[in-house]
C-alpha cells in the first residue's frame, strides 16, 4: 500500500463519499450544528455538517460565528468527542427479573452493538484520542466487549485540522494537526479562489476500496503543496504552547507544590473537563431496582476523579479536597498515565480549557509549576 501517494476529491463528489459508505451498511456519524455548538450526531449528507461555520475559543469561552467561505470542515473542536459512541455515558450492563411463580431470577446481558458506524470528520488529535482509548478498553487481560464489539466495525474519515483554535496545543503533544495514523481515509480541506476541494491520503485496504467507489483523480503538486502548506501554518498557530520536556518526571518531584492550592481556589470541581476530554474513562457501575423489587438493572456510567465520592473506600474519601483532586487529574494525564499506558492521556485537544467555567487552562498550570518548582519533601 502506497500511503504517501495523493489524490483529489473535488467538492462536488463529496457525497458521493458518504453514499458510498452508506451502501457497505455504516451508519454515518460527522458534526453537525445545534444548540449554539458544533456536536457529532447521525448524518446523511454534507449539507448536514457545519457548511460555513467556524468557532471561537478561549478559556471558559466558545461561540461559533460565520466563516467567508462554504467549508465543510472549518471548525475546530466541539464540547462533546467520539468517545460517547465507543465509551457511551450510561451503558446497561445486565438486567434481573423475578419470576412470579417460585421468585427464581433470570439475568439478562445486554447484548453487544452490530451497528457499524461510520466517524466523519476525526481531528488528528482525536485518532490519538482513540489509539489512547484502545489501549485503556482493548489492551490488557480485560477487554471491554462493548468497545471492542464497535471499534472493530468502526471506519475512521480523518479531516486534517487547518484551522486551529484559541486552546488548541496538538502540536506540542505531537498529536496534529496532521493525522498520520489510525485512519481509514484522511482529507485536507483546500479551498483556493473558486476552487474547493480535498487532498485524500489512504489509510487503510478499506478505505482503499471505499475510495475507488468514489469519483477521484491523482494529486497533482500543486495540489499536495496547498494542503501541505496549510497545516504547516496551522501547526504554528496553536493558540497554546505545552513544554512536554521532562513533564512526567516535574509532576511527580512536585506533588506539594504550592501552585495546586492556588488552582484549588478556582476550581469548581464541576468536572467538566473530564466529561468534555476525550480520553478519561472514569465511570462507576450502579444496581437499580425497581419499586417493586421485580427487576433490577447493572448500569455503568461516566464518573469524574472531581467528584468526591469517586474516591470513597471504607471510611470515607481519601481525596476529600479540591487541591487533591485537581491534582490527581492533572498528574494522571501528564504522568501516571505513561506509567500506566506507555503515553500521555492529554492529546491537546483543548476542550478542558474551553469548557471550564472559569478558564482554568492546564497548559498554564504546568508553566506555573515548572517556573516556580519546589520539589516534593514527600512521594
Amino acid at each position: 500500500m502506497r500511503q504517501t501517494m495523493a489524490w483529489v476529491l473535488e467538492r462536488r463528489d463529496f457525497d458521493a463519499l458518504l453514499e458510498a459508505l452508506a451502501r457497505r451498511g455504516y451508519t454515518l456519524i460527522g458534526p453537525r450544528v445545534r444548540d449554539g455548538a458544533i456536536v457529532y450526531d447521525r448524518i446523511r449528507r454534507s449539507e448536514d455538517l457545519p457548511v460555513g461555520w467556524t468557532d471561537e475559543q478561549r478559556g471558559g469561552t466558545y461561540r461559533l460565528r460565520r466563516r467567508d467561505d462554504e467549508a465543510l470542515f472549518g471548525y475546530v473542536v466541539g464540547p462533546q468527542s467520539w468517545k460517547q459512541w465507543l465509551f457511551p455515558p450510561t451503558l446497561r450492563l445486565w438486567r434481573a427479573s423475578r419470576s412470579e411463580g417460585d421468585g427464581a431470577f433470570a439475568v439478562e446481558e445486554t447484548p453487544l452493538p452490530d451497528e457499524a458506524y461510520a466517524f466523519i470528520g476525526v481531528r488528528a488529535c482525536e485518532l490519538a484520542a482513540i489509539a489512547v482509548q484502545d489501549r485503556v478498553f482493548l489492551e490488557g487481560p480485560y477487554a471491554d466487549p462493548y468497545y471492542r464489539a464497535v471499534r472493530e466495525r468502526l471506519f475512521l474519515l480523518a479531516v486534517n485540522c487547518t484551522e486551529p483554535g484559541g486552546t488548541c496545543f496538538c502540536a506540542s503533544m505531537q498529536t496534529g494537526p496532521r493525522a498520520t495514523a489510525g485512519f481509514d481515509l484522511a482529507l485536507t480541506e483546500v479551498l483556493e479562489g473558486d476552487r474547493h476541494y480535498f487532498v485524500v491520503t489512504v489509510g487503510s485496504d478499506t478505505g482503499r476500496a471505499v475510495l475507488s467507489e468514489v469519483p477521484h483523480r491523482e494529486a497533482q503538486p500543486d495540489e499536495v503543496a496547498a494542503a501541505d502548506t496549510r497545516l504547516q501554518e496551522a501547526a504554528t498557530r496553536m493558540g497554546r504552547h505545552l513544554d512536554t520536556e521532562g513533564l512526567k518526571e516535574l509532576l511527580q518531584a512536585c506533588y506539594e507544590h504550592p501552585c495546586w492550592d492556588e488552582v484549588a481556589r478556582r476550581c469548581l470541581s464541576c468536572a467538566n473537563c473530564t466529561m468534555v476530554c476525550p480520553t478519561c474513562f472514569c465511570h462507576t457501575v450502579e444496581d437499580v431496582t425497581d419499586l417493586t423489587g421485580q427487576t433490577t438493572e447493572r448500569v455503568r456510567r461516566w464518573d469524574s476523579c472531581f467528584s468526591v465520592e469517586f474516591s470513597y473506600i471504607h471510611g470515607g474519601s481519601v481525596r476529600q479536597s479540591t487541591r487533591s483532586r485537581y491534582r490527581q487529574w492533572l498528574m494522571h494525564k501528564l504522568s501516571t498515565w505513561v506509567d500506566q499506558f506507555g503515553v500521555m492521556g492529554c492529546v491537546g485537544c483543548g476542550r478542558c480549557i474551553t469548557w471550564c467555567p472559569v478558564g482554568i487552562d492546564l497548559t498554564e498550570e504546568v508553566a506555573a509549576i515548572r517556573s516556580t518548582r519546589k520539589p516534593a519533601s514527600s512521594p
